[in-house]
């Protein structure tokens, strides 16, 4: 590959060439399974089957040099069909002209002005603030961040598959490479009404989060009508897309998005699901996340769902423990108990495949975030392959949407162009095109607050995909318990040996309410989310 990379990025009717430097050969990589792109001071690599360095090879049979194409183009975001590109690839052509599209703002759009009603309440001021310290959020039994553990516990400090699962120095405790070091974020949104009604919401980010929401979203928040949902939530998403629209930002949009939700409920005096639109059922049936499914169904509970101990990276050895693993809870809770594997994005696609057939004895009801979470395509094959488990995903999914560049790769003057590389999509959007789930687990505390959830519930909709949302505890039963197709609810028992029900955002609120007999009641006379801060 010691050829000029000519980089060609098309932006609709935009395009834009420059020539990069000559690339020493051993960037030249093949990468394994699905098509990928990558660029190393200038150079692309191309997809193939295998991991092969083709400089260490000595049979290996360099191809005549010649200039080498890369064309970046935006896509269809239904499709996924780049919009244009050109049909000869021996010179860069621009696309031929777009036929214009008709706007449709034929006015001006004025300006919201917050106080537009008479007696309208305003958001006076918003304050974020953390734990004082690690070890004291530890102690109050985690907050928002319910890895934020001590010693000894569970959730921490079992063998648990995830993604550093690969290196031997951090399988046996996850706290080891830092699950819980980012901690809380505690958003309070005060309005200028007679008696100064707070909301609160949650999420995780810490003192980076709050640093966000004060010095950044405040703007946005401040002196605006608590009723202006969208319209906040949009400037926020708007103004944190340089640097955001997945991770620490969407988080911090959420607490704040959670907090208005909040304050708007009191204010009104009514719950967060009147708000909604209201009840579907009266009260929510739970399944658990556990380390102990036995117990569990003691509780209770209608289904329990525990960790995988073992990822690919442990061997023929790690399969076996893991198949033993689900067959001894399958025994310990009979044959009509539902049990679930929470796979933690640990998995590849074949070992993936290969669990759930090993599995298929002990009748798992499904098979959760085996992979990665912007492995699309993997999910894709994933639920395709696995027809006696269902496959569930979302967790670490943020917001319907996120946009991403489609690639094409040119691997010489006279090739055929091909797709390289599609990892990010649209979110949420994106998992229900390309049905890779049959069950989608947005975190509403992560994934965007209420404002976003609720749209997410109604796309999953329009695809009969039932919503099971990630933890969130009264932040999610208030939305499930609005929308017929969000069925059940998750509790995560996070008691330290998971023998006893505990609130799960431990000692944060002093009166979260905790599920009886598998299921959570939401009371009418609490407005907003019906809990309060502990201070």
């Amino acid at each position: 590959m010691g050829d000029n990379v000519a980089f060609c990025l098309c932006l609709d009717v935009s395009f834009y060439i420059f020539i990069c430097p000559s690339v020493p050969p051993y960037y030249n990589y093949y990468f394994a399974r699905r098509p990928i792109c990558f660029f190393f001071f200038g150079t692309a690599a191309t997809a193939s089957t295998s991991l092969v360095d083709e400089s260490s090879d000595p049979n290996h049979r360099a191809p005549p040099k010649q200039n080498k194409i890369i064309i970046i183009t935006t896509t269809n975001a239904h499709t996924h069909t780049p919009r244009s590109v050109g049909r000869s690839v021996g010179r860069c052509r621009r696309p031929s002209p777009l036929r214009a599209k008709k706007s449709l703002v034929l006015g001006p759009h004025p300006a919201v002005e917050p106080a537009g009603r008479d007696g309208a309440v305003l958001v006076r001021r918003i304050r974020a603030y953390t734990f004082s310290s690690s070890s004291s959020e530890r102690e109050s039994g985690g907050g928002a961040d319910c890895h934020r553990q001590s010693a000894g516990h569970w959730i921490v400090d079992s063998t648990i598959a995830n993604p550093m699962s690969a290196y031997e120095e951090y399988r046996a405790s996850r706290t080891s490479w830092g699950i819980g070091a980012l901690g809380s974020v505690i958003v309070e949104v005060e309005l200028d009404d007679d008696v100064g009604t707070v909301g609160v919401g949650i999420s995780i980010g810490g003192e980076a989060a709050c640093f966000v929401v004060e010095e950044h979203l405040s703007r946005f928040v401040e002196g605006q009508d608590p009723c202006n949902v969208e319209l906040i939530w949009d400037q926020m998403w708007r103004s944190t897309m340089n640097y955001g629209r997945r991770g620490l930002a969407i988080q911090a949009m959420s607490a704040v998005d959670l907090a208005i939700w909040d304050a708007l409920g009191k204010l009104r005096g009514v719950p967060v699901y009147e708000l909604l639109g209201g009840k579907t059922k009266g009260r929510m049936p739970c399944y658990a996340t556990t380390s102990r499914p036995d117990l569990a169904k003691d509780m209770g509970f209608f289904g329990a769902k525990f960790p995988l101990p073992y990822g690919p990276a442990s061997g023929d050895w790690g399969m076996r423990e893991n198949v033993s693993t689900v067959k001894k809870w399958r025994e310990a809770v009979g044959p009509n108990f539902p049990i679930m594997i929470d796979c933690y994005m640990s998995l590849t696609l074949p070992y993936a495949i290969e669990l759930a057939r090993k599995c298929e004895p002990y009748d798992v009801k499904w098979i959760e975030e085996a992979l990665p979470p912007d492995d699309y395509e993997g999910y894709s094959e994933l639920k395709k392959a696995v027809k006696t488990t269902l496959i569930t995903t979302g967790e670490h999914e943020y917001t319907r949407e996120f946009r991403c560049f489609h690639l094409l790769l040119f691997l010489s003057l006279n090739a055929i162009p091909t797709t390289i590389v599609d990892h990010s999509g649209y979110g949420f959007r994106t998992l229900l095109e390309k049905k890779c789930a049959d069950v989608l687990q947005p975190d509403i505390t992560w994934c965007g607050g209420m404002t976003e959830a609720r749209r997410i519930v109604a796309l999953a909709s329009a695809y009969d995909i039932p919503i099971i949302p990630h933890g969130s505890s009264i932040y999610s039963y208030h939305l499930q318990i609005c929308f017929p197709n969000c069925p059940m609810a998750e509790f995560l028992v996070m008691s330290p040996n998971a023998d006893s029900i505990v609130s799960f955002f431990g000692n944060l609120f002093t009166d979260e309410p905790l599920p009886k007999d598998g299921y959570v009641e939401l009371a009418h006379d609490k407005p907003g989310f019906g809990v309060t801060l502990n201070r």
